[in-house]
């Protein structure tokens, strides 16, 4: 029974891409049941980051003093290929002050929580790409709000103390949370690897079917939002596999430094579009989410049959 019980959560999770695609369609075609949700993102977002934080124990952020030379490439990368290939994608497509704040915010957000998956299946280095989403989520409450404001200020008004307030309490809290149960009670490994990603994953899917909803009227207006997502993606997963050759890294750690770069915290991204912005603003990380988990998978599945 146990065998089958397992079996079916690893199918479910490996159709992630298939749930978040029913996901947006739903909010498309359901507009306002699903938009009715948009006071709860913020909630939804902290389920997924408290399940992060119980994954990770306090050795493993103790180990973060003595970051290793990949580690610290990994977040080096990230927090300045991602947030600078949004503006310039942003800028050479000429996007609306509020669909190009949307990448940007994306840009600027910590490595998502799927990377670890992504990493998994692609033969990477799976402890690295913990240690990097560990680590740039801890930072993000400063870096994050910090390059918003340097990139976006020029379009829209930004207040970076109050996108401070915003990302410790929907980011750094519950991961903070999530570490200190993990004092008091380890999670088997069904807990680990079976309901807690299944728990993150939906409600993923819950926050683009709200954003979707939300944004239903206005979602094909400007289609040239959607090229921009997917080559700040691309590029990102490109940049970061070859900025850690060029530092003379092995394969899988380039494979993983790739997909931490490429793979951001869209939510994060949604989330702060929604408190602080407007709900166009939301947009690409709604996108953004789907796309870099089609492109994470189909990278993970090149690399995998490559080793």
């Amino acid at each position: 029974m146990s065998y089958q019980i397992n079996r079916f959560i690893k199918f479910t999770q490996d159709l992630f891409f298939l749930w978040v695609l029913i996901g947006a369609v739903g909010g498309y075609l359901f507009p306002k049941i699903a938009a009715s949700g948009s006071g709860n993102i913020s909630i939804a977002l902290g389920v997924v980051m408290l399940g992060m934080g119980l994954t990770i124990t306090i050795e493993q952020l103790q180990s973060l003093r003595q970051a290793s030379r990949a580690v610290v490439l990994g977040v080096l990368l990230q927090f300045t290929i991602m947030p600078l290939l949004g503006w310039l994608a942003a800028t050479a497509l000429r996007l609306p002050p509020m669909l190009a704040l949307g990448v940007i915010l994306v840009g600027a957000s910590p490595g998502g929580t799927a990377s670890e998956v992504i990493t998994f299946l692609a033969r990477g280095d799976v402890s690295l790409s913990v240690a990097i989403t560990t680590a740039s989520t801890i930072l993000s409450p400063i870096i994050t709000p910090a390059w918003i404001w340097l990139l976006s200020a020029n379009w829209v008004d930004i207040k970076p103390l109050s996108l401070i307030t915003t990302t410790v309490q929907f980011v750094l809290l519950p991961v903070i949370l999530g570490i200190g149960l993990r004092r008091f009670w380890t999670p088997n490994k069904f807990v680990i690897d079976g309901i807690l990603p299944l728990v993150s994953m939906f409600a993923i899917v819950w926050i683009i079917t709200t954003i979707v909803g939300l944004n239903h009227e206005r979602l094909f207006i400007t289609p040239i939002v959607i090229v921009a997502v997917v080559l700040h993606n691309v590029l990102g997963l490109i940049l970061g596999y070859f900025g850690a050759a060029i530092a003379g890294q092995s394969p899988a750690i380039c494979r993983t430094i790739s997909i931490e770069v490429g793979m951001q915290n869209s939510g994060l991204a949604v989330a702060l579009a929604i408190a602080h912005f407007e709900p166009l603003a939301a947009i690409p990380g709604a996108i953004f989410s789907v796309c870099h988990n089609l492109t994470g998978s189909l990278i993970a599945a090149i690399w995998r049959r490559s080793s």
